[in-house]
């Protein structure tokens, strides 16, 4: 089976009750739609369960991008301009100081091998789940820019901003995690979205709700408290 998960953002409990849960095994795949670090306590616990997981693909939300850029200047701190102290400073702010104490509890080869992973995160995959498409990323820019591929950068799939009362295609489901779906519509605080050809995964694990995971095979909904 083909699973899909956002949000965990440091929720390692919920993390690994879900692959409990699922029955995760070495025939199925998880993909896990960024942001799995910050805000919670153990993002970098999960990263490296991650890393030893084969069947476990990654993508990249604006968390894992930003702690990226600034946990690698840990490692190389370089010249640190006044752009990086401002990112740092939003970053601290927006939950990064747990990811940041974990990461500096680290061996430098542990230090090396987590920044090798997290760059090789993808913004998106482009997938077919039996005889259904399904494009997956973090979050997508509104569809007048998803529907022109040369409109958008890549940082879009980051922090763009759905526009969830559209379809965008007709041929395939967009899962998406990033915005908690209680902000996308009342009725759905606490539990995955569905509508116009678009799955929004992110319930808001880190902030008490439960952490939601979908199985594209068959779209059914699986929660963990």
């Amino acid at each position: 089976m083909t699973y899909a998960v956002s949000d965990i953002h440091g929720c390692y409990d919920k993390y690994t009750r879900l692959l409990e849960k699922i029955n995760f095994s070495d025939e199925d795949t998880l993909y896990v739609l960024g942001d799995t670090v910050d805000r919670g306590p153990d993002g970098i616990k999960i990263l490296l369960d991650m890393f030893e997981r084969k069947n476990v693909i990654p993508l990249r939300g604006n968390h894992d991008h930003l702690a990226l850029k600034l946990l690698r200047l840990t490692v190389d701190p370089g010249t640190v301009s006044d752009d990086i102290l401002e990112l740092s400073k939003m970053w601290f702010t927006d939950g990064g100081t747990p990811t940041y104490k974990a990461f500096k509890a680290l061996t430098k080869p542990e230090k090396k091998k987590l920044l090798s992973y997290m760059g090789t995160f993808f913004f998106f995959q482009d997938i077919e789940v039996g005889s259904q498409r399904f494009f997956l990323s973090h979050t997508v820019p509104e569809m007048a820019k998803m529907q022109d591929m040369e409109s958008f950068s890549l940082l879009e799939f980051v922090v763009g901003e759905p526009e969830y009362d559209k379809v965008y295609f007709e041929d395939r489901i967009i899962v998406t995690g990033h915005t908690p779906t209680a902000l996308i519509d009342e009725e759905y605080d606490g539990r995955i979205y569905k509508a116009n050809n678009h799955i929004a995964i992110d319930c808001g694990a880190v902030f008490g709700s439960p952490l939601g995971c979908i199985c594209l095979d068959t779209l059914e909904e699986f929660y963990v408290e």
